[in-house]
């Protein structure tokens, strides 16, 4: 009969002690869940805003593309068209027309590394007047009593004074020769580098 009272409460123990130790593990994962609930959540990092490319551009100190100064390159004076017409050419010097648009990346490269060499421009500046002038121009051009307009042909349409000065040919950079009275010599279609448009300036001028 002890016996079995002893067995019974031996019994009793080991339900109270699994009981209790099931309530703990439970307590303590209510705990870690509560306690993950109610933690502040994770901030989550602001998108990054990609910086347009004309603010990189500005940022970088660097003039846009619809910005760039045709006008003014290698610090020599560089006529228009229309200037060119109306100068008094008491010097008897030849014309060199420089023939570009905004989007030709050539034209952007002579300017930068051909009309800056100090050789070329010494040369340049001795024998010719200097003319920009920019193929698609929209505004009409009065030169030599005509006015020209602008049409729609090639990439971004043309000015018709470019048209019949560059013989129909849409080519960009073209040098276009003038004498003294403005009678056109010839056209010199493609990029030069400092050395290959000096000879050929000598050469046309020993001709």
């Amino acid at each position: 009969m002890k016996k079995t009272l002893i067995y019974s409460i031996m019994g009793l123990l080991a339900v109270c002690l699994v009981t209790v130790s099931c309530n703990s593990d439970n307590t303590s994962a209510n705990a870690t869940a509560d306690a993950t609930k109610n933690a502040p959540a994770k901030a989550q990092p602001a998108p990054v805003k990609k910086a347009h490319p004309a603010a990189a551009t500005a940022k970088a100190g660097k003039k846009a593309p619809h910005d760039y100064d045709h006008m003014n390159v290698g610090g020599m004076k560089w006529l228009t068209m229309e200037e060119a017409s109306q100068i008094k050419n008491n010097d008897g010097k030849k014309f060199l027309v420089d023939v570009y648009t905004d989007w030709c990346g050539w034209c952007k490269v002579m300017d930068k590394n051909t009309f800056t060499d100090p050789a070329l421009k010494e040369y340049l500046q001795a024998n010719y007047h200097l003319v920009k002038f920019n193929a698609e121009q929209k505004d009409p051009i009065n030169f030599k009593g005509q006015t020209y307009e602008w049409m729609p042909a090639g990439r971004k349409g043309v000015n018709k004074l470019a048209l019949e000065i560059l013989g129909g040919r849409l080519s960009y950079p073209t040098l276009v020769y003038f004498d003294q009275n403005l009678q056109k010599i010839t056209a010199s279609p493609g990029y030069k580098k400092p050395d290959q448009l000096m000879n050929e300036l000598k050469t046309l001028d020993n001709s």
